[in-house]
């Protein structure tokens, strides 16, 4: 099996795995992250074969779905990955990327670093921003039960990870603790001329919510 065959069989086994994920978490988000690490990736020397792999499975076992088992990622995108015979190197690699793709906390350093990781974090990163980013975090909050405001529950950016991956603030606060942090966070050149449009956006969605809220005519 050629790496063009391998990627197309990638795509069936999301499309089947994730039929019936949450929508903010879902088949369509990966195809975005995919098609976008796919633009950035045109100005980075990286290898294309890991991006597409990394794109097309780093949620495909997301832990806030499995009990914070931040393991079943890796290990189901290993198993997937052994079954089409790709070579052991490219397969410890999306490891390696799907343990370190998330944020954590704002506080949380990253460990792992290579040119393939700093793709398709971008990529995944600016699918949290923008219209989609609002529309997936709300969506999210829904799914958690979550308020959607409350001003007497402050933004916490001091969070460690364990307090970060068990949090269920209202979905508003999440804007504070990640979201409008995640422009800074940008790997790459293309990255961060994607990210200050859709950073822009959400500013001034929360400058309407705040208005409405309000009362604003």
């Amino acid at each position: 099996m050629n790496n063009q065959e391998i990627i197309d069989k990638t795509v069936e086994f999301v499309k089947n795995t994730l039929a019936d994920a949450e929508g903010g978490h879902d088949r369509r988000h990966i195809y975005r992250v995919w098609k976008t690490a796919k633009h950035i990736a045109k100005t980075e020397q990286v290898d294309m074969f890991i991006v597409e792999l990394w794109a097309l499975l780093h949620d495909i076992a997301d832990s806030k779905f499995h009990n914070g088992d931040e393991e079943i990622g890796p290990k189901t995108a290993r198993k997937y990955l052994e079954s089409v015979h790709v070579e052991e190197n490219t397969i410890a690699h999306v490891e390696n990327i799907i343990r370190h793709i998330s944020f954590k906390g704002g506080k949380i350093e990253q460990t792992f670093k290579s040119p393939e990781l700093d793709v398709v974090q971008d990529a995944d990163r600016l699918d949290a921003l923008g219209a989609i980013g609002i529309a997936r975090t709300f969506n999210y909050g829904g799914h958690k039960n979550r308020e959607i405001y409350n001003p007497d529950i402050k933004p916490n950016l001091e969070m460690t990870k364990e307090e970060y991956k068990h949090n269920n603030e209202p979905t508003l606060n999440h804007f504070y603790e990640k979201l409008l942090l995640l422009k800074d966070k940008m790997n790459t050149k293309t990255g961060r001329k994607m990210a200050e449009n859709r950073h822009i956006y959400m500013e001034q969605f929360l400058e309407e919510f705040y208005g409405e809220r309000e009362g604003k005519i």
